[in-house]
């Protein structure tokens, strides 16, 4: 049984599309812990990041990088903080979360925006992003 994300890169579920490349997609999280949060995931299915090949876990990161500096940009934040948690969805995902602190990194922060909301901040990062 595939994976809810596996329906989002197959676009049967929808989503606030950041990026996508041969090997990842990415895409704003449904519960934003602040306003911008992003998720990069390997479009192959993996449980743990343990599992991920090193060709997948590396262009992860390298975009991680390139997103996170869209992320900054977008929203003004001194810092993104990442977080691998992998117990919402048993597919692996990095988490960049705009932050201005570390408490700005608990996900009890989470909470849904408006549809309007959402298109604005993904338009912020995607004028941000240099791919």
């Amino acid at each position: 049984m595939s994976s809810l994300f596996i329906k989002i890169i197959q676009g049967e579920l929808p989503s606030y599309k950041i990026h996508e490349d041969e090997l990842t997609f990415s895409f704003l999280a449904l519960d934003q812990v602040n306003l911008g949060h992003t998720l990069i995931i390997p479009k192959k299915e993996f449980n743990s990041w343990l599992d991920v090949s090193e060709k997948i876990y590396t262009q992860i990161h390298l975009n991680s990088q390139k997103i996170g500096q869209a992320i900054k940009n977008a929203t003004g934040c001194p810092r993104v903080g990442q977080m691998v948690a992998g117990f919402e969805v048993p597919h692996y995902h990095l988490h960049l979360i705009p932050a201005w602190s570390i408490p700005d990194l608990s996900f009890s922060k989470a909470k849904r925006y408006s549809d309007s909301e959402m298109k604005k901040i993904q338009k912020s990062i995607l004028d941000n992003l240099n791919f």
